[in-house]
């Protein structure tokens, strides 16, 4: 366990000890326990250090999710800051040896021209010039080889911290990742929708729409929740497939996807969620070897543009509002939001989200 917990080290190596340290020890490669192993590791929180330490080498994942809860309020900030600032500081880094490659390379051919030219000359003394030559090609020839080593170890280092930093671009995909449908999370989902605000120009192409799953309680109780993760999963797959890249796609929770649109007309984000609604309508949904037919499967989606709304916050709920319209409506269709919809909101989300 002493090396889980070992002083200081340089930053580019961090996130490989930690890495291996992690696999060594038979701990699962997620962000809340990197996040553990990291803090330990720069000496931050000298009271985790000690207790992750005193855990041995047979560490449970609720020994440490026990931790975890002890030392961090807020988990996810805390991996974000640490990978905004090792990031930060790995972009210094190879700032500082990427200009110092470029130097190096740089003055590697001014000796080596400097040494063309002067075995080149012939209007001097032969003597002279041959002496010149002697020293300035030991000079060169030495200077040029420790600069070309010192390039391939600038290389080298530069590669290192390439590789840190897709390590922990990876583990901030992870943390935002549903683990079932591979879409964005509801983590995920929350700050793209709060960055919607932060450029007043696209509020009025910029649309939020909220599918739910019909009767999806009901899939889950006659066929059990093995079957009702395969729904989802395939409905996730369905509303990608349909969309463009660009295109922002959540899981919120439950059976509830989330899509935000930058770029589109109100008529065309209608279109939009109109083409994922009949397809989905379409789609079959069956048990390849026992020939179970699950389906129908549909959604109802509310739709609700940015401009329609102050903040974030009042974004989701309209954009809710008209998704509780059409389910009211009668399930699998679209509704767009329009002002005078709130005074017929009523709270009866457990009478239509089943």
């Amino acid at each position: 366990m002493n090396t889980a917990v070992a002083p200081k080290v340089p930053v580019p190596d961090v996130a490989g000890q930690i890495t291996y340290a992690m696999r060594s020890m038979g701990v699962a490669p997620i962000p809340r326990n990197y996040q553990l192993f990291y803090e330990a590791y720069i000496g931050s929180n000298p009271a985790l250090t000690r207790e992750l330490a005193a855990l041995g080498g047979q560490v449970t994942q609720a020994e440490l999710d026990a931790l975890g809860a002890q030392h961090f309020t807020h988990p996810a900030r805390v991996f974000d800051d640490a990978h905004t600032r090792i990031s930060g500081e790995l972009d210094g880094l190879l700032r500082i040896l990427r200009q110092e490659q470029s130097s190096l390379e740089s003055y590697t051919r001014l000796l080596g021209e400097t040494h063309k030219r002067i075995t080149s000359k012939s209007n001097a003394s032969v003597e002279l010039i041959e002496n010149a030559i002697d020293l300035l090609s030991q000079a060169t020839g030495d200077t040029m080889a420790h600069g070309e080593r010192t390039v391939e170890d600038v290389v080298q280092r530069s590669q290192e911290m390439d590789q840190v930093r897709k390590e922990l671009d990876e583990y901030k995909r992870i943390a935002n990742t549903d683990s079932l449908t591979r879409l964005s999370n509801r983590r995920a989902f929350d700050d793209r929708l709060a960055a919607i605000f932060d450029n007043s120009s696209m509020r009025p192409v910029t649309a939020l729409l909220l599918c739910d799953i019909d009767n999806f309680k009901k899939i889950n109780d006659t066929y059990g929740h093995p079957v009702g993760d395969k729904v989802l999963a395939t409905v996730a797959s369905v509303i990608r497939s349909n969309v463009r890249r660009d295109i922002f796609v959540a899981r919120t929770g439950g059976e509830e996807f989330a899509l935000i649109i930058d770029g589109n007309t109100p008529e065309e984000v209608t279109a939009i969620a109109e083409r994922i609604r009949r397809t989905l309508e379409t789609t079959p949904f069956k048990n390849s070897r026992t020939r179970v037919n699950y389906g129908p499967v549909t959604v109802s989606i509310g739709i609700c543009m940015a401009s329609s709304a102050d903040d974030a916050g009042e974004l989701y709920s309209k954009t809710d509002i008209a998704l509780y319209g059409a389910k009211n409506a009668g399930r699998n269709c679209t509704i767009l939001y329009q002002d005078g919809m709130q005074k017929d909101f009523t709270k009866s989300w457990l009478i239509y989200k089943t």
